[in-house]
């Protein structure tokens, strides 16, 4: 197949593209210059993108702009990239006869929703949004577009991927178990999604595989050490090890089991994998004494 992936010079772009050049032509776009990145130029650009959409079979859209771009990037331009950047790409897709539509969103949009003073928040397809700024109006707002347009003509997968940062160690680790996840297995979602038929939309919740059920929520918000004993001994006796803190409480989990039931995916790369990538100095995991990340989801 060729295939397009928008914003290849991030690192979920990146990803993609890496997972996919091995078996299909890979044309990456992005307004920045990258090692992934063939088309240089802006996706609000019409005749731009109809040249890179020339002979393509399908389109993987990650571009947009993201939680680090809030309050230093204007929200028209937040509109503008997100929404209307999106519906250029499907303009120019129907021009061209493609088909088959993989968006990148994020689970951030479900905003307020993953709070709750006195328990966990158990997330999954069916959650309802309850977003907080910019970016999560404008990924749900592109969304909703996606899902209005997806007809016989155009099928549509949505893939809403967890936390996906660098960060410190300790932190990314327990992430995995409930509200993160490696690029690589977000790459492979967006691989196997090219891949489904049946119904004009679909939308699925990309993160770890938790070891959590629903019915620890209020435990795992108030007494979050005992449920980790119960659930995951594995990590305790990792972080033991490594002398990090456990966790003092969790405000909510990611369920990507249908990701896992309808798209045939597996995450691989759980938290047990998180040191290994500290330990051979890969620079998206941080030492645990650096400060953390402020980037919110």
């Amino acid at each position: 197949m060729k295939i397009v992936v928008t914003g290849t010079a991030g690192r979920i772009g990146r990803a993609i593209h890496f997972n996919l050049c091995r078996d299909h032509q890979v044309v990456g776009i992005d307004r920045a210059l990258s090692s992934a990145t063939s088309h240089v130029g802006n996706i609000n650009n019409y005749d731009f993108l109809a040249s890179a959409l020339e002979g393509a079979n399908a389109v993987i859209h990650t571009a947009a702009h993201h939680a680090p771009h809030v309050g230093i990037v204007d929200d028209d331009e937040f509109v503008n990239t997100n929404i209307m950047g999106t519906k250029t790409v499907v303009r120019a897709m129907r021009e061209h006869g493609i088909r088959i539509l993989v968006f990148t969103s994020t689970t951030a949009l479900y905003g307020h929703a993953s709070r709750n003073p006195d328990s966990a928040v158990w997330l999954d397809e069916h959650s309802e949004p309850l977003p907080k700024s910019i970016y999560h109006r404008t990924k749900l707002a592109t969304e909703a577009y996606l899902e209005s347009e997806a007809s016989d003509d155009l099928r549509v997968t949505t893939l809403r991927m967890s936390r996906c940062f660098p960060e410190p160690a300790p932190l990314m680790a327990a992430y995995r178990l409930h509200r993160g996840v490696d690029a690589r297995d977000v790459a492979e979602g967006h691989r196997l999604a090219l891949q489904l038929g049946g119904e004009h939309y679909r939308k699925f919740i990309l993160s770890g595989t938790t070891p959590f059920e629903p019915s620890d929520c209020e435990l795992l918000k108030t007494d979050t050490a005992s449920v980790l004993q119960l659930r995951c001994p594995s990590l305790c006796r990792l972080f033991a090890e490594r002398n990090w803190a456990l966790p003092k409480s969790v405000d909510r989990v990611y369920d990507s089991s249908q990701a896992q039931s309808v798209l045939g995916w597996a995450p691989k790369f759980g938290f047990e994998d998180v040191p290994k990538l500290l330990d051979a100095g890969i620079c998206e995991v941080l030492p645990a004494e650096a400060a953390g990340t402020n980037i919110s989801e």
